[in-house]
């Protein structure tokens, strides 16, 4: 049967309801929307007739004005913030960077508006590169793919390495990095291997360790800064440095050689300041010793020549005088100091006796004694006088010259 034919009405089947020929239009939900609003705010309440509905809409009107201020009030306070010290905030609008707020009470727009990020700025951060303190790797705790290193003299070095560094700048460490712990990371490599393979192994591994943190220490900071990394580095620790697992006891062995170079040094340095100065003292000693023994010469030889002139000028007056006064005092001085033996000629026998045993008890003591001379000497007085003479005088030629010393 046909819809809608006469005498057949309300028979449309998009409503069965009686009295309604169409669906209900937007107004409708509208004011179905702000009757139920104004019933939960209390809105005042009607019959279900036309004028009855009109009469509840300023209600409904107020109560969406105070439900859209409290949203607009909890929004607003949503932007505050609290930054605490030693931290940054990092505001963002829209997610591009907008500023840096300081420790205290912040506000920013709230979301989705605005965003902030609390960055603590004072912690201290550190990484470690060539070892693992923790993990799976902390029974071995050597990390070779980052520790081995080759250095100048193309030998091979375990190196392990910790950094500590600190945010400088919370925007550029958050938005300039995009991994900043594995950039960080990476950076420390690269410049540890650059300054290693500049160095011989002996420096790295012996006496250089102190200027090798610091060439680290310094070239890591200038590849951070021209990055924008927002990063300082507040300290370098060398945790170790030695040769490879494989070559470590002929490296020991040559440790100690080493060291015993040095004691045989240090050894030989203490003998050397021991030794020395005393070579030295007995080189002055006897060098003033020589200087002394110069000085009495010369002087010595000075009071001879002035001696020798004054007598000079005597002789000339009276050269007999003189040469007797010199004879004199040469036998003087040589018969005072030697052993006198006085014979008695005529009494004498043909054996002469000499008193050996007596010699050279006493100086200048005579010592008499009896012998015989021959016939000759016996009837020629005059010989016997000339041997003795001839004697002394032989004698004295010998020894004038000591007198005269």
């Amino acid at each position: 049967m046909a819809w809608n034919e006469p005498g057949d009405k309300d028979k449309d089947p998009w409503n069965d309801k009686k009295g309604q020929q169409k669906p209900p239009d937007l107004d409708e939900a509208i004011r179905s929307f702000q009757e139920k609003i104004s019933n939960i705010f209390g809105g005042g309440t009607g019959g279900g007739s036309g004028g009855s509905g009109q009469s509840k809409i300023p209600g409904g009107a107020l109560g969406v004005m105070v439900l859209l201020v409290a949203a607009v009030v909890l929004w607003t306070v949503s932007g505050f913030y609290i930054v605490d010290e030693g931290n940054h905030g990092v505001e963002t609008r829209f997610g591009k960077f907008s500023e840096t707020t300081m420790p205290g009470l912040n506000w920013h727009l709230p979301t989705p508006i605005e965003a902030v990020e609390i960055v603590n700025v004072q912690k201290q951060r550190f990484i470690e590169v060539g070892y693992r303190s923790g993990g799976r790797e902390r029974v071995s705790g050597s990390v070779p793919r980052e520790s081995l290193m080759l250095t100048k003299d193309e030998n091979i070095v375990d190196v392990r390495l910790a950094v500590q560094y600190q945010i400088k700048d919370a925007a550029n460490y958050l938005f300039n990095v995009k991994d900043q712990t594995a950039t960080l990371k990476q950076a420390t490599e690269s410049v540890e291997r650059g300054v290693i393979g500049r160095n011989d192994m002996n420096f790295v591994l012996l006496e250089g360790r102190a200027d090798i943190v610091a060439d680290i220490k310094k070239e890591l900071q200038t590849l951070l800064d021209r990055y924008d990394s927002g990063i300082i580095i507040t300290d370098v620790n060398l945790q170790d440095a030695q040769p490879p697992e494989q070559v470590q006891a002929a490296f020991e062995d040559a440790i100690k050689a080493r060291e015993d170079k040095e004691r045989y040094i240090n050894e030989a340095e203490a003998y050397r300041n021991d030794v020395v100065p005393k070579a030295r003292g007995a080189a002055t000693r006897k060098i003033q010793e020589a200087e002394g023994y110069k000085f009495r010469v010369i002087a010595e030889s000075q009071g001879e020549t002035v001696r020798f002139t004054k007598l000079l000028a005597e002789y000339h007056k009276a050269p007999d005088v003189t040469r007797k006064r010199l004879y004199i005092d040469a036998m003087e001085s040589v018969l005072s100091n030697t052993d006198t033996i006085m014979i008695d000629l005529k009494k004498g026998s043909n054996v002469m006796y000499l008193p050996l045993d007596r010699l050279g008890r006493g100086q200048g003591a005579p010592h008499k004694t009896g012998g015989a001379v021959n016939r000759a000497d016996d009837n020629d007085p005059d010989s016997g006088s000339n041997r003795g003479s001839g004697t002394s005088r032989s004698s004295t030629r010998g020894r004038e010259p000591r007198g005269r010393k």
